[in-house]
C-alpha cells in the first residue's frame, strides 16, 4: 500500500506480500487461479486540493463546450436538459457506490482490483483491461484534438510538431512524480471551472440584454423553434428519439468517479480527503452539467444553420461551440478566441488524465498478477514507469493524423471503445452490490465505514440497470430500417462482445470461482491503511499562496 510507513525507494527490494493483519482467508483462497500479486510502491503525494480538482477536471471535458451542440440539434433544449439531469442521477448512484468502497480501502486502481476481490478474479481481469483500453485509446484522440483546436487560429504549424510537443509534455508530467500530475491537473482543472462558470454567466447576462446588440432574447428559442426537436422520425416518436439521442450523448459526456477513484492510492490522508471529494460530485454534476445543458439551449436555437454547418463541415476548435456561435451572432469579437484557448487546455488536461488513469489501471492489473510483473515496478518517486511508458507508446498512434487516410483509422480505433465507459459504470455498481452483501454476511456494520452512501443497495441497482441498458442502446440507430452500417455497429458494440471473451477466457485458463459473500476478503490491505492513518502527520503548505489554495479546496 502507498504509505508513509515505507521508505522511499524500497520498491525493488521489499518482499512481495499482499496479506497482512487479521485476514481469515488463506493466500490460495484469494488468489484462486491467479498469479501472486505484487506490492504497491506508489507514494501518497496528492493533496486535498489536487484530489478536488482532479475530480472536477475529470468530470468536465471539451464535450460540455462544443459537441453538446450536436445533442441540442437532435433533441432540442428541453430534451437536452431533461436527459442531462436524468443521467446526472445515474452517475450520482455510481459515485455513491464507489465512494463507500474506495474510502474503506483507498488503494491503487481500486475499482479494477475490487472487481476481482469482491466478485470474481476473471471479472476483475475483464474489467481492468476494458478500462485500460478505453483510457489508453483516448490519449491519442485528445492529442489529435489539441491539433484540431489550434487549427482554429492557424493551419501553418505542422501537425507532427504539435503532436510531439503534447506527448513530450505528457511524458514530463507523468514520469517525474505524481505530485507533478496533481499540480498540473489542479491548474488545468481550475481553468475548466473558470471557463464553464464564465459561459454560464455569459448566458444569463446576454439573455437579459447585456450584449452589444441590446437583444433581450431570454427563452426565445424555447418558444421558436420550440423545446423539442424531431430526430429521424416525425411526431411524438421523432421527439422521443430526439430525447434518446440526448440521453446517449449525456451518457458519454458526463464522467463518473473514475478519476477520483484512480487517485485513491496516491492521495494524502485518503479516508478524510476522499469522502469530501466524492460528496462534492453531487454539486459538480448539478451545477456544471444541468446548468450547462440549460445554458446551451438558451443561447442558440436547435435549428441554427451556422451550428449545423459547423458540425457538418467539421470546423476546427470551438467553431462549432454553441457559445461561440452565439458570441458571433451577438458581435462579441474577443470571447471566441478566449473560449478556444480554454477548450485547448481542456483537451490537454483530458489527455493528461487519460495517461495517468491508463497507466494506473495497467499498474493495478500488474499488482494483481494480471499483467507482466515488470509493469508493477516503480521509480523512487513512486511512478510506475513501465506502465506509463506503455501508455505513451500507445499515444504514438497520434502520428497517424499526419496522414489524412490514417486519421480515419485513428478515429475508428477510438470509437471502437466508446461503450467501455458505460461498462465501467456497470462494473462499479455491481461490485458494490457484492461488497455490501459481503459486509452483511460477515457481520461488518456499514456504520463503521469511513463513508456511507445513501439509499443503498437500491441506488446501486438503479445505476447498474441504467448503465447496462445504455450499453446496448448507444448504437440502436443501426437497427432502424435503412440505417444498417457495419462500422457504426462495431463502434457501438465491439467492447460489449469482447468483454465476455476476456471473462470466460481468464476463468477457463485460471479456473477462478465466483466469490461467495462469506469468502470475500474484506481485510486485505486494511491494516496498512489503518497504520497510515495512525502515522499520518499533515505537512504545512510551502507558502501563504499555497495555504490559501489548500484551505479553499481542502
Amino acid at each position: 500500500m502507498a504509505s508513509s510507513s515505507f521508505s522511499v525507494g524500497d520498491g525493488f527490494s521489499k518482499r512481495e506480500q499482499r496479506f497482512t493483519g487479521n485476514s481469515s482467508l488463506s493466500r490460495s483462497s484469494f488468489n484462486n487461479g491467479s498469479l501472486l500479486p505484487s506490492h504497491d510502491h506508489t507514494h501518497r503525494k496528492l493533496k486535498p486540493r489536487h484530489i478536488q480538482l482532479i475530480g472536477i477536471g475529470g468530470t468536465i471535458g471539451t464535450a460540455l463546450y462544443v459537441s453538446i451542440g450536436r445533442g441540442l440539434m437532435q433533441g432540442g433544449p428541453a430534451s437536452l436538459l431533461i436527459a442531462f439531469t436524468l443521467w446526472c442521477t445515474v452517475i450520482l448512484g455510481v459515485t455513491n457506490s464507489m465512494s463507500e468502497m474506495v474510502t474503506y480501502l483507498p488503494i491503487s486502481s481500486p475499482f479494477i482490483r475490487f472487481a476481482g476481490r469482491f466478485v470474481d478474479d476473471a471479472f476483475g481481469f475483464a474489467a481492468g483491461y476494458n478500462f485500460f483500453v478505453f483510457e489508453a485509446a483516448l490519449v491519442p484522440f485528445e492529442v489529435v484534438a489539441c491539433n484540431v483546436i489550434i487549427q482554429y487560429w492557424t493551419d501553418q504549424i505542422h501537425v507532427g510538431i504539435i503532436i510531439a510537443v503534447v506527448l513530450v509534455c505528457y511524458g514530463i508530467i507523468n514520469i517525474f512524480g505524481v505530485a507533478w500530475y496533481g499540480e498540473s491537473e489542479f491548474w488545468l482543472a481550475l481553468g475548466k471551472v473558470i471557463l464553464i462558470l464564465g459561459l454560464i454567466v455569459f448566458t444569463f447576462v446576454t439573455m437579459l440584454g447585456g450584449n452589444p446588440l441590446g437583444d433581450r432574447y431570454g427563452f426565445r428559442y424555447w418558444r421558436d423553434p420550440g423545446p423539442f426537436a424531431e430526430y429521424i422520425k416525425t411526431g411524438d416518436l421523432g421527439r422521443f428519439l430526439g430525447f434518446l439521442a440526448c440521453l446517449i450523448q449525456a451518457s458519454f459526456t458526463i464522467a463518473g468517479p473514475d478519476y477520483i477513484s484512480m487517485a485513491a492510492g496516491e492521495a494524502e490522508n485518503p479516508r478524510v480527503v476522499l469522502p469530501r471529494a466524492f460528496n462534492a460530485v453531487f454539486y459538480r454534476l448539478t451545477f456544471f452539467f444541468v446548468m450547462g445543458s440549460l445554458a446551451v439551449g438558451i443561447v442558440v436555437p436547435y435549428n441554427d444553420p451556422v451550428m449545423a454547418a459547423a458540425f457538418k463541415e467539421g470546423r476546427p476548435g470551438a467553431a462549432a461551440s454553441p457559445y461561440v456561435i452565439a458570441m458571433d451572432r451577438l458581435r462579441i469579437p474577443a470571447l471566441p478566441h478566449i473560449v478556444n484557448a480554454m477548450v485547448l487546455t481542456s483537451a490537454f488536461s483530458a489527455g493528461n488524465s487519460y495517461v495517468y488513469c491508463a497507466s494506473r489501471s495497467l499498474y493495478g492489473l500488474a499488482l494483481e498478477g494480471k499483467a507482466p510483473r515488470i509493469l508493477a515496478r516503480c521509480t523512487r518517486k513512486g511512478v510506475p514507469i513501465y506502465s506509463v511508458a506503455v501508455v505513451l507508446a500507445i499515444a504514438l498512434l497520434s502520428f497517424l493524423q499526419v496522414s489524412n487516410s490514417a486519421a480515419v483509422v485513428l478515429q475508428w480505433f477510438v470509437n471502437l471503445v466508446t461503450a467501455s465507459q458505460l461498462i465501467n459504470f456497470s462494473v462499479m455498481t455491481f461490485t458494490f452490490i457484492k461488497f455490501k452483501k459481503a459486509l452483511e454476511v460477515q457481520g461488518i456494520s456499514r456504520d463503521s465505514l469511513p463513508h456511507r452512501g445513501f439509499l443503498q443497495p437500491y441506488y446501486a441497482w438503479y445505476s447498474f440497470i441504467a448503465t447496462t441498458v445504455m450499453c446496448f442502446v448507444g448504437g440502436y440507430t443501426v437497427f432502424l430500417p435503412g440505417k444498417w452500417d457495419i462500422p457504426t455497429f462495431l463502434f457501438s458494440y465491439l467492447m460489449i462482445m469482447v468483454l465476455p471473451v476476456l471473462f470466460i477466457g481468464w476463468k477457463i485458463i485460471h479456473k477462478t470461482k465466483w466469490r461467495r459473500p462469506e469468502d470475500v476478503d474484506l481485510l486485505q490491505d486494511k491494516d496498512e491503511i489503518d497504520q497510515y492513518d495512525r502515522d499520518y502527520i499533515p505537512k504545512p503548505p510551502r507558502n501563504k499562496f499555497m495555504k490559501y489554495w489548500d484551505e479553499l479546496f481542502g
